[in-house]
């Protein structure tokens, strides 16, 4: 079996916009010793032991602390919490209350490299895209797609949350009206850029555009996984996806790995 690693390295970066910034404190082996030998009665803790007593080649332990980290700041999967407190008239769920045989299931790529900046995807690009491609959407499936502005990322530039495409609220309408629970994009959010979204709204006075794949979650129960990567690395069918998040009680959303898996 080969496995396809389609998450972001957790870690800090300089040039991520402040919402998105990462901070882990790694502690070093000799730090652990010194808790192990030193630090243990004072804090009525198990330790206390003398160095002598240390075992043969014995450096301490690593360990390392999460300091800060928005679930959204990585790749992650939204639950329906995060759309909106209810969904079709009932409480919505929260991470960990998304049923795990949602999150293991055959995959397949809608490529949609060739959408334009700010320009949405629809269900008929959808549909042209399966129909030229001789492939079918199936309930349960998990649907993966692919715009490239995995690229973005990292290039110093504020161009991964700015630019892209962006699925629109009939399209994302129409993959649950399918069948589909989990569906991702390789691309900062789910929508067309927040800033875009933002300028448009104004320019043209409307209420309907802001947020408006995300809200289609207010009556049809749905996740997403954004800011995945490496999608051209996998085939447009045949593979299968993992993506369990972790088990954040009453939370909107997890950091998870997501990976594909083809059988050789």
């Amino acid at each position: 079996m080969k496995i396809i690693d389609l998450s972001k390295t957790i870690e800090y970066r300089s040039d991520d916009p402040f919402f998105m910034k990462i901070k882990v404190k790694h502690k070093s082996h000799k730090s652990a010793k010194l808790l192990i030998r030193f630090l243990g009665l004072p804090f009525k803790m198990p330790f206390g032991l003398p160095f002598k007593l240390f075992p043969k080649n014995f450096v301490g332990w690593a360990d390392d602390t999460i300091q800060k980290m928005g679930v959204h700041a990585t790749t992650h999967i939204d639950a329906p919490w995060h759309y909106s407190p209810k969904c079709d008239g009932k409480p919505a769920k929260t991470i960990d209350e998304i049923p795990l045989e949602w999150c293991f299931a055959e995959g397949i790529v809608i490529d949609m490299k060739h959408k334009k900046d700010f320009e949405s995807i629809t269900s008929s690009d959808i549909k042209i895209f399966l129909e030229k491609e001789k492939l079918k959407i199936k309930p349960g499936m998990i649907v993966l797609i692919k715009t490239g502005r995995d690229k973005l990322y990292g290039n110093g530039t504020l161009d991964f949350y700015t630019k892209g495409t962006g699925m629109s609220g009939e399209a994302t309408a129409w993959l649950i009206d399918n069948g589909i629970k989990i569906m991702g994009i390789d691309q900062w959010g789910w929508d067309l850029p927040l800033t875009y979204q933002t300028k448009k709204a104004i320019e043209t006075n409307r209420s309907d555009i802001f947020w408006e794949a995300h809200l289609i979650g207010q009556h049809k129960e749905y996740c997403h996984i954004e800011q995945l990567t490496n999608l051209d690395a996998l085939p447009y069918s045949g593979f299968k996806v993992a993506v369990f998040p972790l088990k954040l009680k009453g939370a909107s959303a997890s950091p998870a790995r997501v990976v594909a898996m083809i059988e050789e």
